[in-house]
This record gives structure tokens, C-alpha cells and sequence, in this order.
């Protein structure tokens, strides 16, 4: 293994430092990964600034929940073959044993919270040491880099299989960040008869399209086109855009809300949902069955997480990557970064 390894430690809000570090040794069903990129997400960004709440977030912590990597170290009771496997894995770090976990709600564990980058050290480090139950094994000749950004694929892949699109749907999409972008791809692969982004940043728009959108329009621009779809999927998180998912689909059709606004953003007006029988779902991370469907789409060449990737930095720039994600920086939409 290097001897050149390091890690990035948020010691506390704002205080972040990239370390010399050393793997930890896996233990029984444990394997180590050498990671060969990882993502940034607003979560991450969350631990950094000390805007995660404190239920969900364990200082001092390793951040990274998005990667790709390599096996290089297995522990007792872990298959051997493993040994040099291009992997990618789960965050949530369920008991498994719990109503929640067996019914396949791993994401919900009733016994813990425990995710990889948030409260068990995360990949923005040279390696990785982690459970092998957590582990979903690619081809060897996966593009790696672009297995990096599996684990958002995997919360979009959670949203559209609750969104159940079937061909000659209208569907929209609002929000084009990395899960809005993500979910337009799972979504054009379901053949609907019209899929629309919703998205402020005219820059985005080429992404978009690459991506499967058949049309991008601004939050005002949809507005003519309240009830004109069956389904809505809500990926921005933004104040409002709950309220506009839901106006957007008709009488009868459903919407998911993936994205977590602030409290005083504005809720969805119940008298509509009530009205209208809106069916609402909500997502919050991917159990192991979104991670699964994800997967297999990548494997498939149904989805390209690459086509979200704008940017990638050295490890050592983790602070600068983000103090800029809250900036507007036009067509970039998923940042990487290089252990």
C-alpha cells in the first residue's frame, strides 16, 4: 500500500485538514478499498459549514460517501476473489436485523444512523476500509471515474422507482443537479412520450439534453404547464419547488421529493394534494434495491454518470471544491476529487 496515503479530516465546522494517514486493517467481513475518485455532494458540504443536523453527523469525520475503487485487502470471512475488484459501495451501515432493515428499508435503520462519510470515516482518503456486504462488484473494465458517481445514481434510482414511470408518460423533472440530471437519464429509459427538466440555469440546458430531456424550461416557463404531467420528480431541494412538483402533475398523478428545503420554504398546498389526489412520495438516500437497479443501468449502458461529471481537483483542494459548491458556477455540476 502507498506510503504516501492522506486523508481529509473536518475536525469540526469549518475546520478541515488533509493529513498523512494510515489504512485501517480489515477486520472479519471488512475489506479496504484504495479508492480512485470520490464525489462532493451538499451534504458534504453540510458537515464542512456545521449546516448537517447533529443527529446525523459525528465530528471528527472523513468525508466521502461517493467513490470508486479497487479491493486490495480482505479480511476473515470475506471472499478472496474480491482482491483487486473494481467496486463501489452502500453508505448506510444498517444492523440489518431490525423491522426497517428487513423489509429492505436499510436507509431507515431503527436501531442506528450510521453512513459512510458522515458518522464511519468516508472516501476522500487514499483507502477505504469498510464492511463487504456494503460492496457491489463492477466489471473490471467499468470506466471508473464514472462509477464515482454511482452512489447519487443510486438516490435518483430510489426516486424513479417510486415514481414507477411506464412508456408514453409525460414526466418532469425539477431541478438539474446531479440527482435531477440522474433521474432524467433512469426516466428517458422508461420511454416516456414527453420528459421535461426544470431548471434556472441555462447553462445546464446541453447537459440536459445528453442526458434525455426532451425539453428544458426555467420555473416560470413551467408554470404554463401546471397538471400537464403523470409524474414529477422533485431533485433541487429548493424553496418552492416542492410546491411546484406537485402543481405540476395532474389530478391523479404522482410526484417524488428527493430534495430537503429549508422549513420555512414552503410546504405543498394540502388543499390541492387533497384535491387533486396527488400521490406523494419521498426519498431519502437509496436502500440497497435503488443501489441494485442503479447498478445494473450503469452495467447495462442505460445510464452514464459521467455525463454529470464537470470537474475534477486533488484531494488537497477539498476545501476550495467546497467553498465553491454554493456558488453559482454555471454548467458545472459534479465535482470530483483524486486521492
Amino acid at each position: 500500500m502507498s506510503d504516501s496515503a492522506r486523508e481529509v479530516r473536518i475536525e469540526r465546522p469549518e475546520g478541515l485538514r488533509v493529513v498523512p494517514s494510515e489504512p485501517t486493517p480489515p477486520g472479519p467481513r471488512e475489506v479496504v478499498v484504495e479508492v480512485v475518485r470520490s464525489g462532493i455532494c451538499g451534504s458534504d458540504r453540510e458537515v464542512f459549514t456545521g449546516g448537517r443536523p447533529p443527529e446525523f453527523v459525528r465530528y471528527p469525520v472523513v468525508p466521502g460517501h461517493e467513490w470508486s475503487g479497487r479491493v486490495v485487502a480482505v479480511g476473515a470471512e470475506v471472499d478472496e476473489g474480491l482482491n483487486g475488484r473494481l467496486v463501489v459501495g452502500e453508505g448506510f451501515r444498517g444492523c440489518g436485523v431490525c423491522s426497517a432493515c428487513r423489509r429492505g428499508d436499510n436507509n431507515l435503520c431503527a436501531d442506528q444512523y450510521d453512513e459512510t462519510g458522515f458518522t464511519s470515516p468516508g472516501a476522500w482518503a487514499t483507502y477505504l476500509t469498510l464492511p463487504a456486504r456494503l460492496l457491489h462488484v463492477l466489471p473490471d473494465d467499468a470506466d471508473a471515474r464514472s462509477a464515482a458517481a454511482l452512489e447519487p445514481a443510486a438516490c435518483a434510482a430510489a426516486a424513479t422507482l417510486k415514481l414507477a414511470a411506464v412508456p408514453g408518460e409525460r414526466v418532469a423533472v425539477v431541478g438539474g443537479g446531479s440527482l435531477g440530471l440522474l433521474a432524467t437519464q433512469l426516466i428517458a429509459s422508461t420511454s416516456p412520450a414527453e420528459l421535461t427538466l426544470v431548471e434556472p440555469n441555462e447553462a445546464r440546458a446541453e447537459i440536459a439534453e445528453a442526458c434525455g430531456a426532451g425539453r428544458v424550461c426555467s420555473p416560470e416557463e413551467a408554470k404554463s404547464r401546471f397538471a400537464g404531467y403523470d409524474a414529477v420528480v422533485e431533485a433541487a431541494g429548493a424553496s418552492g419547488t416542492a410546491d411546484l412538483a406537485t402543481r405540476l402533475a395532474r389530478p391523479g398523478g404522482r410526484v417524488v421529493l428527493t430534495g430537503v428545503a429549508a422549513a420555512d420554504s414552503g410546504p405543498p398546498d394540502p388543499a390541492h394534494l387533497v384535491l387533486s389526489q396527488i400521490t406523494v412520495h419521498t426519498v431519502f438516500g437509496a436502500p440497497s434495491r435503488a443501489w441494485g437497479h442503479a447498478v445494473s443501468s450503469f452495467t447495462s449502458g442505460a445510464l452514464d454518470p459521467a455525463l454529470i461529471i464537470t470537474r475534477e481537483l486533488d484531494l488537497s483542494e477539498a476545501e476550495r471544491a467546497l467553498r465553491e459548491l454554493g456558488d453559482d458556477r454555471g454548467r458545472d455540476v459534479k465535482t470530483l476529487l483524486r486521492p
